[in-house]
């Protein structure tokens, strides 16, 4: 079976699309939000975790986050008009090596803290990675005239 070279490329699946990944991410996010939330909710009530520490560590992490956005790659498809992402290893292994280390320090007594502080850097991180992928993604639309 020969493929015709003028016929426009395969569009890729939806599951690849921007629109699909982004959306998927941001279900983690929450996911991630509510729980993490629930449990800081609880040490600062009780003291255990000052509220002030929360935007010290969740800045530089989300700027962090908005950082390593640039890692992902992207790619633009003209002739479909639409972004696709790919699946970005360095983010995967480190957040899922912070939680890991969360849910360690979490059961551990007297490491609740180091826990606290990676919930707030993981929620930082996972948020400033967000934000990015949507700007990149919408710039990339812009440069090639999807909007």
């Amino acid at each position: 079976m020969s493929s015709n070279p003028e016929s426009a490329p395969a569009k890729p699946p939806v599951v690849k699309r921007s629109r699909a990944k982004i959306w998927m991410r941001t279900g983690i996010l929450a996911l991630f939000t509510v729980m993490f939330s629930l449990a800081l909710y609880q040490d600062i009530s009780q003291g255990r975790f000052p509220l002030w520490a929360v935007a010290v560590i969740f800045l530089p992490a989300l700027a962090f986050g908005f950082w390593i956005s640039r890692l992902v790659p992207m790619t633009a498809h003209a002739e479909h008009q639409f972004v696709t992402l790919s699946f970005d290893k360095v983010y995967f292994v480190l957040i899922w090596g912070l939680v890991i280390i969360k849910f360690i320090a979490g059961k551990s007594s007297g490491w609740q803290v180091v826990a606290d502080v990676l919930m707030v850097a993981i929620l930082g991180i996972m948020s400033g990675r967000l934000g990015g992928i949507g700007l990149r993604v919408r710039q990339l639309k812009k440069d090639h005239h999807f909007v």
